[in-house]
């Protein structure tokens, strides 16, 4: 396992390919460090914490998030006060097992192989551009992603459901769906999985809290899987949750960071409004960034979404032979589909590796 390395270049050989993969500099020795955290204390440097959505900062030597693998920091070079202007090191001092090395250089590795598959995930949406929902002005207006954050225990509030303005626990959410996604301007698909993370989201809220109250703004509900709609159901009947059926047209906000949700109730046919102390955003879940240059890095196919394309007949194939693809880098899916497809992938690699093994052996 390569982590914190990007794919830079492929070429066909005899029975496979050649990758080109850039490992770049941690300035952490892997096999040394075991993420004990004395690096931290003393560090000066700060930048946003991508893994929390920018809702806190991290320290310049940083542990991405604490499940990740392998276990060890990283230097961020643009938060460094040593590698930007040679000054500092403190984290060097405090590390008794000598782990930090400021002389660490990208390496650029060759890697031969029988198979390569497209795993690279998504993306979400930035809400910025649809500024009726007030994203990025009104505090407390916030994505699906950060208040993922905010309600995990290992978050910037420890698993509380606090306003971003105020440090208040927000008690009245309102859960927006189809935010980019389904929208001619910028993505016309259904993202799939938006309208399950908002329930499970609204159930999490009640469960931290009894008095919590949530909302949910739908055009309709896709829950087509397996018990969905009974988990739908189930949402309403013991948590309270409350689907509203009609599309947000804007979002405002009183004198005291309250958003107001205006918006047209399509089971009554009136234009309605509605305070609530926090609203959180369902956006679009888009191919990664970087999928379109991948795609054409790597000869293969890809719609105009940057999502990776594959045959009907064999759905892990792309249009090269070798390569396969799977979860949402070819579109929206949700776990369960994404490791069926996986397992499909992972099959037709193999098979193709034995098959040009055997090709070599018959001409030997």
């Amino acid at each position: 396992m390569l982590a914190y390395s990007e794919v830079e270049g492929l070429s066909r050989k005899s029975g496979g390919f050649t990758l080109k993969v850039r490992r770049k500099a941690r300035y952490v020795d892997e096999e040394i460090c075991n993420a004990c955290g004395d690096c931290l204390e003393k560090c000066p440097g700060r930048a946003k914490d991508t893994f929390d959505m920018g809702l806190r900062q991290r320290k310049a030597i940083y542990l991405y998030f604490s499940q990740g693998i392998p276990a060890v920091m990283t230097i961020d070079p643009e938060a460094c006060i040593y590698l930007k202007k040679g000054k500092c090191g403190v984290c060097k001092k405090r590390c008794d097992k000598g782990a930090i090395d400021f002389e660490m250089k990208d390496e650029i590795l060759s890697l031969d192989v029988g198979s390569v598959i497209i795993a690279t995930g998504l993306d979400i949406f930035e809400p910025g551009d649809l500024t009726y929902y007030g994203y990025g002005k009104i505090k407390n207006v916030i994505t699906g992603l950060q208040y993922e954050r905010l309600i995990n225990a290992t978050g910037p509030t420890g698993g509380h459901l606090y306003r971003p303005s105020d440090q208040k626990l927000a008690k009245t959410v309102a859960y927006v769906q189809c935010v980019g996604s389904r929208d001619l301007n910028y993505c016309s698909y259904c993202s799939s999985v938006c309208c399950m993370c908002s329930i499970k989201d609204a159930m999490l809220a009640r469960e931290h809290d009894p008095e919590s109250v949530s909302y949910i703004f739908h055009t309709d509900l896709r829950n087509v899987g397996k018990g969905f709609q009974k988990y739908e159901k189930r949402a309403a009947e013991e948590y309270g949750v409350q689907y509203v059926r009609g599309r947000v047209a804007e979002i405002g906000e009183d004198d005291e960071g309250n958003p107001i949700v205006l918006y047209e109730d399509t089971r009554q046919r009136k234009v309605e409004s509605l305070k609530v102390e926090m609203v959180v955003l369902a956006t679009a879940a888009t191919a990664s960034r970087g999928s379109r240059e991948l795609a054409k890095m790597l000869r293969v196919k890809a719609d105009k979404y940057g999502f990776i394309t594959t045959r009907n007949d064999q759905p892990a194939d792309t249009n090269v032979k070798g390569i396969f693809a799977c979860g949402f880098c070819k579109g929206p899916c949700d776990i369960p589909e994404a490791v069926s497809q996986s397992s499909a992938a992972a099959q037709r690699a193999a098979s193709h590796v034995l098959r040009s093994v055997g090709a070599g052996a018959s001409k030997a």
